[in-house]
C-alpha cells in the first residue's frame, strides 16, 4: 500500500518497527518537503517488501564501494523529476539511502546516506565515510554523507 508522505504532520506509517521511528519519520518528511518545495513533486513511499527490485537496485549501486547494508529495508520510493531518477530506501535502524541518477550520462550521479537523529553510525559505514550534521525542524539533527557513482546502473 502506498503512502503519500505528509511533511506538515509527521506520521510513522510503515516505519513503526524502527527503534528510532519518530526520527526516521521526520527524516522521511524532510525529504518530502524538499521535493515539494523544489519540484512540486508529491513524495510517495511503499513497503520495501512490495518492491524488492528497488532494494536490489540500491544494493547494486552500493556494490561499487563493497557496501552491504545489514538493516531491514522498510520503505522505498522511486520517481523521476527533471531528468533525474531518485531511488530511496528507508531502513529499520534509521538509515535512509538515496540514489540520485541523472538520465543524461554527463549528469550528476551519487548515493546519499542520511542517519536519523539518535541512531549510531552503522558499522558498515563507520570507517568509510565522514558524516556532516544538518538541523531540520522535522527530523532534528540529520547526519549525512555521500559518494559519487562511477559505473552505469
Amino acid at each position: 500500500m502506498s503512502y503519500k508522505v505528509d511533511f506538515k504532520n509527521v506520521e510513522q506509517v510503515g516505519l513503526e518497527s524502527s527503534p528510532v521511528a519518530p526520527a526516521l519519520a521526520g527524516l522521511r518528511a524532510n525529504e518530502a518537503r524538499y521535493f515539494w518545495n523544489k519540484y512540486k513533486h508529491e513524495y510517495v513511499t511503499e513497503p520495501a517488501s512490495e518492491h524488492p527490485e528497488l532494494v536490489d537496485y540500491v544494493n547494486d549501486v552500493l556494490s561499487e564501494r563493497d557496501l552491504k547494508i545489514q538493516s531491514k529495508p522498510l520503505e522505498v520510493s522511486q520517481f523521476e523529476v527533471e531528468g533525474t531518477k531518485w531511488t530511496y530506501v528507508f531502513y529499520e535502524n534509521g538509515l535512509a539511502i538515496n540514489v540520485m541518477y541523472a538520465l543524461d550520462p554527463e549528469g550528476k550521479r551519487a548515493v546519499g546516506f542520511k542517519l536519523s537523529d539518535g541512531m549510531e553510525v552503522p558499522a558498515e559505514l563507520a570507517d568509510k565515510f565522514k558524516f556532516a550534521r544538518q538541523r531540520s525542524k522535522l527530523a532534528g539533527t540529520i547526519r549525512g554523507s555521500y559518494f559519487k557513482i562511477k559505473q552505469e546502473h
